[in-house]
């Protein structure tokens, strides 16, 4: 499982665990919302650092990483001998 989506279920489950609690015990629902929230920050920020620290290098690297453009598609076509018809087009400026 992706490092992000790991965290982001364990933040809400800690919430939703939190905010069941809460308005258990009688709160009102937004009362409860804001404290659970708060309360869910604090357990995975306290108990999930190894997940989280997963989590920011693994969007760290997808950063880093240079997005392939519609340019070097097309240079990688004309090198193949080929022509990507669309991506030349929207390279000039010019559609069908």
């Amino acid at each position: 499982m992706r490092p992000w989506l790991a965290y982001t279920l364990v933040r809400l489950g800690l919430f939703a665990i939190a905010f069941a609690a809460l308005y258990l015990l009688g709160l009102d629902w937004w009362l409860a919302a804001l404290l659970a929230a708060v309360v869910g920050f604090l357990l995975a920020y306290i108990f999930f650092r190894p997940l989280r620290e997963r989590m920011a290098a693994e969007l760290a690297a997808s950063r880093d990483r240079p997005a392939r453009g519609v340019d070097e598609a097309a240079e990688d076509a004309a090198d193949e001998g080929t022509v990507d018809e669309d991506a030349a087009a929207e390279d000039d400026g010019t559609t069908d």
